[in-house]
């Protein structure tokens, strides 16, 4: 028998978006976005001082709206020779307005000088889950690398091009979704959670 529970994503990037439902799909429940469901105008001010504490204000604000279990996530770079920077303002490092190509550019800027070996580096996500009675769980994954000094690679999004993962020395940029999905710091917080959400189902 079909459930009829369903997961709302609170995210409206469509990559975003595309890479969860991926990982989820063998799960026995809608996995549907907050634009989907005509609240593509809903935005959630992340100002708080860590991606835990972000990704709980997007899930929380949004389980006000709509019924279902919500899922929000909040991802940053920490680099290690910039003291943890971009790291929770990832998305806005060089700017409110900011687009990939911009926050890139800032990034390498700031690594100018820095040797490939002190260019380690580590992304995380954290992913918050509302459920509909209002309890709260949450997930964790990270992915470890360097930061190369020039992108590299059409696919993925954000910092994707620049960040070499540790023993396979390819940026994201240069894999496939499937390579991409079977070890980055999303796909590792999602596995994280769907052992939860399985367990929430039956």
């Amino acid at each position: 028998m079909k459930t009829s529970r369903r997961i709302i994503l609170s995210s409206g990037n469509t990559h975003k978006v595309k890479e969860i439902k991926e990982i989820l799909k063998d799960l026995d429940i809608e996995v549907v976005s907050k634009d989907d469901l005509g609240f593509k105008d809903f935005d959630v001010v992340e100002d708080k001082d860590s991606l835990e504490g972000n990704a709980f204000k997007k899930a929380e604000e949004l389980s006000k709206l709509v019924k279902g279990i919500i899922i929000a996530d909040d991802t940053g770079l920490f680099v290690d020779a910039l003291d943890g920077a971009p790291g929770v303002y990832s998305a806005r490092y060089a700017g409110e307005h900011a687009n990939y190509k911009d926050n890139n550019e800032l990034l390498l800027k700031n690594l100018g000088g820095v040797p490939i070996e002190k260019r380690t580096a580590c992304f995380k996500t954290v992913i918050a889950l509302v459920l509909e009675d209002g309890s709260k769980l949450k997930a964790e994954g990270e992915c470890r690398g360097k930061i190369g000094f020039e992108a590299h690679g059409e696919n993925g999004f954000g910092y994707d091009p620049l960040f070499i993962v540790d023993g396979l020395e390819k940026t994201f940029g240069e894999m496939t979704d499937e390579e991409k999905n079977s070890l980055s710091h999303r796909a590792n917080a999602l596995r994280n959670l769907k052992n939860v959400i399985g367990e929430i189902l039956n």
